[in-house]
């Protein structure tokens, strides 16, 4: 049984781990982009296997920086919480449990 979990919107400015996560995912996008002409081209194995193991950790590092918010701003503001199964079209949603994000973390290690 899988469940789905909303994250909170990533807060934005200088700091944010929105920029951070989006960051991470260009340089993926960038990396997973050599990697396939590098199989297409015939490389080397240890080249793609090199270069796989790349998008690999930077694709972790993304997800590491979305949990890494949702419990930042879980810890520190949870007086905007909405009540469980509060949730409705339009509006915020529902801040992940601590035990949604342990499950989240769960799935990327």
């Amino acid at each position: 049984m899988s469940s789905t979990v909303s994250l909170p919107q990533l807060q934005t400015g200088p700091d944010s781990g929105r920029r951070r996560t989006v960051n991470r995912l260009k340089r993926a996008r960038g990396q997973l982009t050599a990697l396939i002409a590098a199989v297409e081209s015939g490389a080397d194995c240890r080249n793609v296997v090199t270069q796989l193991s790349a998008v690999r950790g930077a694709l972790d590092k993304a997800g590491f920086e979305l949990i890494s918010a949702a419990m930042r701003d879980g810890l520190t503001d949870p007086a905007d919480v909405l009540p469980a199964g509060g949730g409705q079209p339009g509006l915020p949603a529902q801040r992940p449990t601590l035990k949604e994000i342990r499950t989240l973390f769960l799935r990327l290690i």
